[in-house]
């Protein structure tokens, strides 16, 4: 085997060979290395590097397999951690001038998780400033690019993490969402990302930066079973955060056991997309009519989620302008202007407004409630666009028509709103390479489900053959 295929294993692969070495933790990792080495200049996915701290954990991997220790189920493997994300002793800037120099003494409750399980943290991975947009890019490390073409956007919050997972340089990358920001890089640069029901990974200590009250922690990965098992490391109640969510079924365990007879609806607009582009709307309808393989009733439906948008405007534009609003006056002219005019807006909304917002929250859970006495899965694309030209948040016209700043990802925030369980997974390609995303959704707590679909989806439509080339 060599380098360049160890790299692109499945991270279960690489957790049964190091368990019965065949190839050494120690290999493994000196492989990705080599390969971030080569790529992440020219794509810049990981924003801070870790190899002494990596070398270290894959040596201590190693010996816990040589003196027959109990083996933690991510002993060995290379992972990546977003630079949203609290990790002890690395430097965790959320992608602001603000924290340039930050270097935290503690780590995040699921980072603390994922180092009991053994993994090897190879650093931390490039995000927008506080996560405020879709697309990674920020004034301390600037700007990723997609792996399959490195003139158009990741895609963000998680762009780093995606682009990583892509090329090759991350078997597995955590990843946050709170309006997208999982599943629309993973849809972009063609991998499997899944956002949990919130609450289904703590969040604690809390962060400096919020940023988002609908946040989530998940995980990205070129395989649906590779994410499985890395959610059920980081996922599990903790005293710290009242929102938790006690653990669950393993989703490893059980994400082969298909379900039978699901009904699924598939909605192209949910009210609120004013177009989706062509190809997108072509493989996503192709793939939605593959299910019909694993004899799965589909069936189109019209979703009226508008009031969606408006509470995903508010939520984010309030919590961000509380988090940033005492430090406006001394850092506003180094602050990215998106975040400013978030701010701003947010500083702008009255108590009666937030009221009116939570009223919308609860109105728009209703309407996925009722969704789902009938259905047990909907399916829509991940994005209306494919990955698009750096230089802009997001196109303004997508086939003709005008669309909102968040037109092209409209299909991701409702689920925010909701809580509920989405995941976004490969499901073709455009004529120029580009990957298409298609988003798996389901019910509030039914996060197996969504990875049983999506690990059925990749048996019958599998992509992992097709990787990015770098000269």
């Amino acid at each position: 085997m060599n380098k360049e295929e160890i790299c692109f294993m499945s991270a279960c692969d690489m957790a049964d060979s190091i368990k019965r070495q065949e190839l050494t933790s120690q290999e493994i990792t000196e492989s990705i290395i080599e390969r971030i080495e080569k790529v992440n200049p020219i794509i810049n996915a990981y924003c801070t590097l870790t190899f002494d701290l990596a070398r270290d954990m894959a040596k201590e991997a190693d010996k816990r397999v040589k003196n027959g220790e109990k083996l933690g189920l991510l002993n060995g493997i290379p992972t990546s951690i977003k630079d949203l994300a609290e990790t002890k002793g690395i430097r965790t800037t959320y992608g602001s001038l603000m924290y340039e120099h930050n270097v935290p003494e503690y780590d995040q409750v699921f980072v603390e998780r994922l180092k009991n399980a053994g993994c090897v943290i190879m650093g931390k991975t490039n995000t927008p400033e506080f996560g405020h947009v879709t697309i990674t890019d920020n004034f301390v490390f600037g700007l990723s690019k997609n792996p399959w073409n490195i003139d158009r956007t990741t895609g963000g919050s998680s762009g780093g993490a995606a682009a990583a997972a892509t090329a090759g340089i991350s078997p597995l990358a955590q990843g946050s969402d709170g309006g997208g920001s999982i599943r629309v890089p993973s849809a972009l640069n063609g991998v499997f990302g899944i956002m949990p029901t919130y609450g289904r990974v703590p969040k604690y200590p809390r962060e400096k930066i919020y940023h988002f009250y609908n946040a989530t922690y998940g995980s990205i990965a070129r395989y649906v079973k590779d994410a499985a098992l890395m959610l059920d490391v980081m996922k599990g109640a903790h005293p710290g955060d009242r929102m938790s969510l006690p653990a669950d079924i393993s989703y490893f365990e059980n994400i082969d056991k298909r379900p039978n007879k699901l009904k699924i609806g598939y909605d192209f607009s949910l009210g609120i997309a004013k177009a989706v582009e062509t190809e997108v709307e072509e493989a996503v309808l192709k793939a939605v009519q593959k299910f019909e393989q694993l004899d799965y009733s589909i069936e189109k439906v019209r979703l009226r989620m508008k009031k969606a948008e408006t509470v995903f405007y508010m939520l984010s534009t309030t919590t961000i302008a509380h988090d940033l609003k005492s430090a406006l006056d001394e850092w506003e002219d180094k602050l990215s202007p998106g975040v400013v005019r978030q701010v701003k807006m947010g500083l702008e909304q009255s108590s009666l407004s937030v009221t009116s917002t939570i009223e919308g929250q609860n109105q728009t859970y209703e309407i996925m409630h009722r969704f789902f006495k009938e259905y047990d899965i909907l399916i829509t694309p991940t994005t209306c666009v494919p990955a698009f030209e750096h230089g802009i948040v997001g196109p303004e016209k997508i086939k003709g028509k005008v669309v909102s700043h968040s037109g092209w990802y409209a299909f991701t925030f409702p689920f925010n709103v909701t809580g509920l369980p989405a995941a976004s997974i490969p499901c073709g390609f455009t004529q120029d390479g580009l990957p298409i995303g298609m988003q798996i959704v389901g019910r509030r707590l039914d996060d197996l489900t969504v990875l049983q679909v999506a690990k059925a989806f990749e048996e019958i439509a599998p992509w992992q053959d097709k990787k990015p080339k770098f000269n």
